[in-house]
This record gives structure tokens, C-alpha cells and sequence, in this order.
């Protein structure tokens, strides 16, 4: 038999969060599927922010800049 429920893990312990007709001390398998429960996942943040900036900077000339600004000596000039 297959029973879908939710729990909470808490210092070791997964805890149901509805009551359960399971008898005290019987052995089940657990089956954790946490993309269901958590409502972020890596690279959310990601896709959310893609294209945010759309029309708000000029990109070939903020590439013009970027290169500019490699050309430009910050260190003193080395003397032998």
C-alpha cells in the first residue's frame, strides 16, 4: 500500500504533520521528493533575474567600456 504524506524534519526525526493509522513501531520506507516541498531550487534566482536589465544599459557599449578600461596601466611601471 502506498500513502502520500507531509513531514517535517526536526533534529533527526522526520515528523507527520497529519495523523497516520500506521501501527506504533512498524517499519516503513521513505521516499523523500523534495522538490514538491520546497518552494525554491538552485538556479531560481537565476531564471528569475534573466532579463531584468533588457533595455536598461546599451551592451556594445558597455562592451566598448569593459575593454576600454582593460587597456588602462593601474600598476606603477617596473624599473630594473
Amino acid at each position: 500500500m502506498t500513502t502520500i504524506i507531509k513531514a517535517r524534519y526536526t533534529n533527526g526525526i522526520f515528523k507527520p504533520l497529519e495523523d497516520l493509522d500506521i501501527a506504533e513501531g512498524k517499519e516503513v520506507t521513505l521516499t523523500i521528493d523534495e522538490s514538491s516541498t520546497s518552494p525554491y531550487r538552485p538556479g531560481d534566482g537565476l531564471r528569475a533575474a534573466a532579463g531584468g536589465w533588457k533595455g536598461l544599459i546599451d551592451g556594445e557599449n558597455l562592451k566598448k567600456e569593459i575593454y576600454e578600461s582593460r587597456l588602462i596601466r593601474t600598476r606603477p611601471e617596473v624599473k630594473l
